[in-house]
């Protein structure tokens, strides 16, 4: 498919839908102004796809007949995926579908859970996730949380606490400061915090602590970021930086967000992976999975008809 041909099916595409709730009495309507979520006429502007990277998609990870089980009862089942650098991948599905299990065991998080096991294979470039020295992969394939969860530290010993600790000599303030000032940039936030590294993470807004905990994962230049629903504790405004920002790394490293929000995922994700209980319905690049799924429970899903 040429260029043109491919941003025209993705403008084609129909965005998720806003879900409904049901009242007692009709509500009092609001005709959105020039500045609302509207087009100035009471109708409302659809979701807009950011536009596709330019970058050559790269394969970093791949996900092989993916199996997991806890004390037995199995919440993966049979999962192959490519991991791209250059794209985003955005895993979705209803609660317990097994989506943030597979994202975890990535960097092989779901083997701190005593019950858990796992068959089948994960590769990063190429070779196994288990030969790799568990620390390093998780400085390779690096997670950021659903809840922000800065330490309790200065905003510059957070993005620099996986700097100190990667070598046997602990380098200096001095050393750190450019490749601290490096993650802050890429994550956005450099410009709201360079004059006062010094404050308390904690006194930080929740989107800025998102932002700060993205910054301490990318200071140790990983090859893939795991992002698990990170802007769902967050405002709007955060929201949408937080997505802003996704996308742009995207060129830098893979990205793999899990998320409820379909509206998330159709704005943000290149390709997206659509889950029920444990299995992977459908795959594919997100403007054919919600303009146009193959699975009929593909269709329901993301029509709203469950979930």
């Amino acid at each position: 498919m040429d260029e043109v041909t491919s941003t025209a099916h993705r403008a084609a595409a129909v965005p998720p839908p806003v879900r409904r709730i049901v009242l007692d009495d009709q509500p009092t309507v609001v005709t959105p102004g020039a500045n609302g979520n509207g087009n100035g006429n009471g109708t409302r502007t659809p979701a807009v796809r950011f536009a596709a990277s330019d970058t050559a998609a790269r394969e970093r990870m791949r996900v092989e007949e993916l199996t997991i089980a806890y004390a037995g009862r199995v919440a993966v089942r049979d999962v192959t995926l490519p991991v791209r650098q250059g794209e985003v991948l955005s895993l979705i599905g209803p609660s317990g579908c097994g989506k943030t299990t597979l994202l975890r065991s990535l960097n092989r998080l779901t083997e701190l859970t005593p019950t858990a096991t796992r068959g089948g294979r994960i590769a990063l470039d190429g070779q196994d996730v288990d030969e790799l020295d568990v620390t390093l992969l998780r400085r390779r394939v690096a997670m950021v949380f659903q809840q922000p969860n800065p330490f309790p530290m200065s905003i510059f010993d957070n993005v620099a606490y996986g700097l100190r600790e990667q070598g046997t000599k602990r380098p200096g303030k001095r050393d750190l400061a450019p490749r601290v000032e490096e993650a802050l940039r890429r994550a956005g936030l450099w410009d709201e915090v360079a004059d006062d590294l010094g404050r308390p993470a904690l006194r930080l807004s929740g989107g800025q602590q998102q932002r700060l905990c993205i910054a301490r994962a990318l200071a140790v230049e990983p090859e893939v970021l795991l992002l698990d629903e990170p802007c769902s504790a967050l405002d709007p405004r955060s929201t949408q930086t937080i997505e802003d920002l996704i996308v742009r790394l995207r060129a830098e490293v893979a990205v793999v967000i899990v998320t409820h929000n379909l509206q998330q995922a159709f704005r943000v994700a290149d390709h997206v992976a659509f889950m029920y209980l444990g299995e992977l319905v459908e795959y594919g690049p997100a403007a054919d999975v919600f303009g146009n799924p193959r699975a009929r429970r593909t269709r329901e899903y993301v029509s709203g008809s469950f979930g």
